[in-house]
């Protein structure tokens, strides 16, 4: 337990549990960050980790940066994640899930679980047979099914939002924009960009995801490693987090970032380089907030997509005030959003503690 309280991706944190289960093989942590502003929520990953100490921090990085989401989409909602180490293409069966679902329930409502990578619809309907806490459903009630269609329209929006204030352009078309991963949102973002006449360099381990890109989109493709030389106008990181760092941002030919992925900085010191660099950064949390807003919608018991549309709509202005506040200020967007998502949790804790 001392690892924990010890690791520099500790932030307070209110729960945090591990969750074994000897006969199907799980090996999970749930994270549960602030519950301040309601129940927390957020995905699970499942991924192969190199070490249990790699694994927590992914889990507390992300359930920290799931509070800052939930506070800066206004939604009724904490920060929590779920991490689950293995292989998601061979150590997925229908009782490994099924126990997932029981570490859920065991947190009684504080937290609730939805899709992440490695973990899609088809594998949260298992989970649901043991927790009524869990979110990104295709039935039920208010089910809305994957989230990243909306996650990816956000990210597009917010995309453009950066594009107006950086480079005093209207629209995407005719630029060329850099994708590290074509995943399900990735995948989604770059259908956008193309319909809205952009051009794409896209990087990927998976190959039939890349030859898909080529043949939809004219997609031209770069090793995973190059991606970040790329001479493009905007770099939209949407796979692995703390990608951002002392070693790659002075190699980025780009001056706009803005992109899916969670935790794309590895700290805030590498927020300040960007800024040094002259490169404007989307905050992560801020730009890709579509997917919880849906996820908020289903939890809620009454799925309206034209909540979500209004939300997401609410959210991409917080978005154009962040850049409009930090170029006032010459200060990072990272930190104003920070300051922002701090403030409105705090004032959340102070109205439910008295």
């Amino acid at each position: 337990m001392s690892a924990v309280f010890d690791s520099p991706s500790f932030d307070g944190h209110e729960t945090v549990s591990y969750a074994h289960c000897p006969e199907t093989g799980l090996k999970a942590i749930i994270a549960i960050h602030s519950t301040a502003l309601g129940p927390a929520a957020g995905g699970c990953r499942m991924r192969h980790y190199d070490s249990t100490d790699e694994a927590l921090t992914d889990v507390l990085r992300l359930s920290r940066g799931m509070t800052y989401k939930n506070a800066m989409a206004e939604l009724p909602l904490g920060g929590g994640k779920a991490v689950v180490i293995g292989d998601p293409e061979t150590d997925k069966t229908d009782r490994f899930l099924e126990s997932l679902g029981d570490a859920v329930e065991r947190l009684g409502g504080s937290y609730w679980i939805a899709e992440d990578m490695g973990i899609g619809p088809e594998d949260m309907a298992k989970v649901a047979r043991r927790t009524r806490y869990v979110a990104g459903l295709t039935r039920g009630k208010a089910a809305s099914g994957d989230p990243s269609p909306v996650t990816a329209e956000g990210v597009f929006r917010g995309l453009k939002i950066a594009v107006k204030h950086k480079l005093q352009r209207p629209s995407v078309k005719g630029l060329t924009i850099a994708i590290q991963g074509i995943g399900h949102v990735g995948y989604g973002l770059a259908r956008l960009l193309h319909d809205a006449g952009a051009c794409l360099v896209v990087a990927d381990v998976n190959e039939s995801a890349l030859k898909a890109a080529v043949s939809e989109f004219g997609a031209d493709v770069v090793d995973p490693e190059a991606i970040y030389d790329v001479d493009a106008d905007v770099f939209a990181p949407c796979a692995a987090g703390a990608i951002l760092n002392a070693t790659t941002i002075p190699r980025l030919k780009v001056p706009v970032v803005a992109g899916a992925a969670n935790n794309q900085l590895d700290g805030p010191e590498s927020g300040a380089l960007l800024q040094e660099r002259g490169i404007l950064y989307a905050p992560d949390y801020v730009i890709n907030g579509g997917g919880i807003i849906n996820v908020a919608a289903e939890i809620s018991g009454n799925y309206d997509p034209e909540w979500v549309r209004a939300k997401l709509d609410r959210l991409m202005q917080t978005l154009d005030a962040v850049f409009t506040e930090a170029a006032r200020q010459d200060l990072p967007p990272g930190e104003v959003a920070d300051r922002i998502a701090r403030q409105r949790i705090e004032e959340a804790r102070l109205r439910k503690a008295g």
